[in-house]
């Protein structure tokens, strides 16, 4: 998902998201460990997914206009 459309969901949808995308990363680390996954890049992926999640829930909450 893409910060567009991440900027459009309001904070309790964020926060539902951001909980989604660290489930999806905890499997992925789970497959990595137990060496079951085949693409690692997903990790890096999922990883940075909940950054910018996270960034964006930390932008509305403190009512800053999003940076381009």
């Amino acid at each position: 998902m893409n910060a567009a459309e991440l900027r459009q969901k309001d904070v309790p949808a964020l926060q539902e998201e951001i909980k989604a995308l660290q489930r999806a990363h905890f499997g992925l680390r789970m497959q990595k460990a137990t060496q079951q996954i085949t693409n690692t890049t997903s990790l890096r992926l999922a990883r940075r997914s909940v950054a910018r999640a996270k960034t964006i829930l930390v932008q509305k909450q403190r009512g800053a206009t999003p940076s381009k």
